[in-house]
């Protein structure tokens, strides 16, 4: 009886154990970093709002839904044709949908967005947090990586993407890569947070394409 007794409690141990290391692996693969800052030498590059913007697409067991989300400014600063810094301020009152019409449409941009009564703290809560941002931490092998704030959180990312110049014009068009919406406090339907919604949930990922154009200042 002691020997099982003695069994279980190293197995418990162990467990817990493992458990809480994947935690800590999972926790620190989400620490922002200090944001990269352009030396003196780099040129800037101005955000050209109305040629940028993300592609977004979320889905559920019964399908998914797709739009777009505009920038309303950032930077990027370049030094011998490399990217030293960037950053930009993403619109969220700007949440737009694709794939509907009518008065789907327009429900279903109002809960993303928060602006419909009773539900302004299931998405984004654009009335509370009308911007997010992305400062960039740095780039390695075409790997995009940096700090991404919405609702105020703030968690570390990375992102293959392809940068292309042509004449005083730079294009930065990501590969689609999934973030995980509940590690910005984004939980509606998430079923990780609320295990008992069956097959009522929306998936916690969501694929996301970033599109960028900026000018020389």
């Amino acid at each position: 009886m002691k020997s099982t007794f003695l069994k279980i409690t190293l197995m418990a141990f162990i467990t817990v154990g493992a458990f809480s290391c994947k935690n800590s692996e999972k926790e620190a693969e989400m620490i922002a970093e200090e944001a990269s800052e352009a030396t003196e030498m780099a040129t800037e590059y101005t955000v050209n709002t109305a040629e940028s913007q993300i592609m977004w697409e979320g889905s559920k067991p019964t399908g998914t839904h797709h739009g777009t989300i505009k920038l309303s400014s950032g930077t990027v600063h370049l030094n011998e044709g490399k990217v030293e810094a960037g950053n930009f301020v993403i619109d969220m009152t700007s949440i737009t949908d694709e794939d509907l019409e009518g008065d789907q449409k327009a429900n279903l941009e109002a809960h993303l967005k928060g602006t419909a009564e009773g539900k302004e703290g299931d998405f984004f809560n654009v009335k509370e947090f009308p911007t997010a941002k992305f400062e960039m931490t740095g780039i390695e092998n075409n790997m995009v990586k940096g700090n991404l704030t919405i609702k105020d959180k703030t968690n570390a990312i990375q992102f293959p993407a392809t940068i292309t110049m042509e004449g005083d014009k730079l294009m930065l068009k990501s590969e689609t890569f999934e973030i995980d919406r509940t590690k910005w406090d984004v939980n509606y339907g998430s079923k990780s947070i609320f295990p008992n919604l069956g097959d009522k949930f929306i998936n916690d990922a969501i694929k996301i394409t970033v599109s960028l154009v900026a000018t020389k200042a």
